[in-house]
């Protein structure tokens, strides 16, 4: 199963992030100096795929601008010989063909992933989602599509959680697990914590096979009055082999509020140029407190 095109749905309001998503879309809050839909655009490319098709809504322009060429901010750099950042703005520009369609109507993660069915065709497909940003040795959508290769079967990406948060995710029920691997018997999208089959949860990764496009036509709207994607791949479950797999990996929940301060602290961290000078500021501030 050979994995070269993905989807990222990206047509949410971003509720939780304002006033601050009311005019910019929550993908593009910078994690540093980069949106967050950067991180998950680059995992996908260095994951091996090919094309990407970003799920959208109005007032998302922003987005597709983030990726496409701008001439005039490229002339004036190099006119002022910021070699540096002109290479930033070309990496940006360069990095993968992306393609664009509208979820003209809101009806939840689902639906939105049924908009990328004339994109997707008759291959396998990777889904990304712009909440979840990750850091790891090997991408996570990498190690999902290596796992779906070797089994041929559509794969989630899980983790353990615990039994409190279960409720804010998908809950894996599974016949069989060995390893990083379960083989999935059913799903639960956002279940009350005493009635969840298990604390693996459905954590924002998938490779999904086009049969999925027929079982979303006709799946209703589950919890919260929306077509959930995870009802969908619990239909997919009952027709064919579907398997989890808890991948290895840091992750950042950027759809909430401390999910995102902590990937930014961390991010940080972990860059050279400004690490030690953010890590003497945070020395400084606990010792002012």
């Amino acid at each position: 199963m050979k994995v070269k095109k993905a989807v990222i749905p990206a047509a949410g309001y971003g509720t939780r992030f304002l006033p601050a998503s009311k005019a910019i879309p929550k993908e593009m809050l910078p994690i540093v100096d980069k949106p967050t839909i950067q991180y998950v655009v680059e995992e996908a490319v260095e994951a091996g795929i090919e094309e990407i098709l970003l799920i959208t809504s109005k007032g998302k322009e922003s987005i597709e601008n983030h990726f496409d060429f701008d001439m005039e901010l490229e002339s004036v750099l190099k006119n002022k010989n910021k070699q540096d950042l002109l290479e930033r703005v070309q990496y940006v520009s360069d990095l993968i063909s992306i393609h664009t369609v509208r979820q003209k109507v809101q009806k939840g993660l689902g639906h939105a992933v049924y908009c990328a069915r004339t994109f997707v065709g008759d291959d396998p497909f990777a889904v990304l989602l712009g909440d979840d940003v990750m850091y790891s040795d090997q991408p996570v959508i990498g190690q999902l599509m290596e796992h779906a290769e070797k089994s041929g079967c559509p794969v989630i990406g899980c983790q353990e959680v615990s039994r409190e948060d279960i409720s804010k995710y998908g809950s894996v029920k599974y016949s069989e697990r060995s390893g990083r691997r379960a083989r999935v018997s059913s799903l639960i999208e956002k279940p009350d914590p005493e009635e969840a089959p298990s604390t693996l949860a459905v954590l924002g990764r998938y490779v999904l096979t086009p049969d999925i496009f027929e079982i979303l036509a006709k799946t209703p709207r589950g919890v919260g009055g929306e077509i959930q994607l995870t009802d969908a791949i619990k239909t997919l479950a009952d027709r064919r082999q579907v398997e989890a797999y808890d991948f290895k990996a840091r992750r950042y929940d950027v759809g909430q509020i401390q999910g995102f301060l902590e990937a930014t602290v961390e991010f940080a961290l972990r860059r050279e140029d400004v690490c030690d000078r953010f890590q003497a500021y945070l020395a400084e501030l606990l010792e002012r407190d």
